[in-house]
């Protein structure tokens, strides 16, 4: 089992020129600690405000079982918001190539190496789960609660602002979706485009203020991730709900898609759920 150390962006495969891996690799995941992205958001680690996970997708798995023939998969990733690290997204797509090639005696020993990999590298467990391609378990769902997209409304900015979001008085447990969410890779600049929910019990929040602030991350620079804690600490902070989940949904880039989703202790996100980009 290869050792991992966190690492900066300086040196992510992420942006550059990469050889897809002939035989397994572990070596290939690269690990970036959250730490350095949580500070300014007032996020200190050992005592984050919320629990959660990151949700990976990945279409294109594939080895080969003990006399050769191919095996295809489809695997769902689920790791804990509270790792040191999160793993950079091409690390994560090479090291999944590396098996392409690669003998395995059984299911399980892929399942079993994925674990150990995958936990090693973030620095906390991470549950896998492999399903046939056309498994019921991967049928396309519709985000539950009442849409923002139709609102007419005029934004005249493109960047995160908190004091687009304002409450009422009255007290509300609602769930809302929008599917306008896009941000940018913060090393390729390449768009990354998703939907997010979000589910809260407290003061009712201004639906046209709230689409407005969702919209405003369209020219910011992030990860998926980072995202979503950026929102779900805006909505903590400006509105004070007494439970709130914030989930993203990202379209699939290369194979993976990553659904991050954080929420006040309790909180749990509903389940399954696989939108139709991706």
């Amino acid at each position: 089992m290869s050792q991992h150390r966190p690492e900066t962006l300086e040196h992510a495969p992420l942006g550059r020129d990469a050889a897809y891996p002939e035989r397994y690799d572990a070596a290939l995941l690269y690990p970036i600690p959250r730490a350095a992205n949580r500070a300014p958001l007032g996020i200190e680690a050992g005592a984050l405000p919320f629990v959660g996970e990151d949700e990976w997708h990945a279409f294109e798995v594939s080895w080969l079982n003990a006399r050769g023939k191919p095996v295809v998969a489809v695997a769902r990733f689920r790791l804990p918001a509270d790792s040191p690290s999160l793993i950079e997204s091409k690390s994560w797509k090479l090291y999944l190539n590396s098996y392409n090639q690669t003998r395995f005696a059984s299911r399980e020993q892929v399942i079993d190496t994925l674990v150990s990999d995958l936990s090693l590298a973030a620095g906390a467990a991470v549950s896998v789960e492999l399903f046939d391609v056309d498994d019921a378990a991967l049928a396309v769902r519709r985000l539950p609660g009442d849409c923002l997209d139709d609102l007419d409304i005029e934004v005249e900015h493109y960047t995160p602002s908190a004091e687009l979001l304002a409450v009422d008085d009255e007290i509300v447990e609602e769930t809302l979706h929008s599917h306008l969410l896009k941000s940018n890779c913060p090393v390729t600049g390449q768009p990354d485009w998703g939907s997010v929910l979000i589910r809260y019990r407290g003061p009712r929040l201004d639906r046209e203020g709230l689409l407005r602030y969702l919209i405003g991350y369209r020219q910011h620079q992030d990860f998926h991730e980072h995202c979503v804690e950026h929102i779900f600490m805006d909505l903590l902070e400006r509105a004070r709900p007494e439970r709130l989940l914030v989930l993203a949904r990202y379209v699939r880039r290369g194979g993976l898609d990553i659904s991050p989703w954080r929420g006040t202790p309790g909180e749990r996100p509903p389940e399954p759920l696989r939108l139709a980009r991706q």
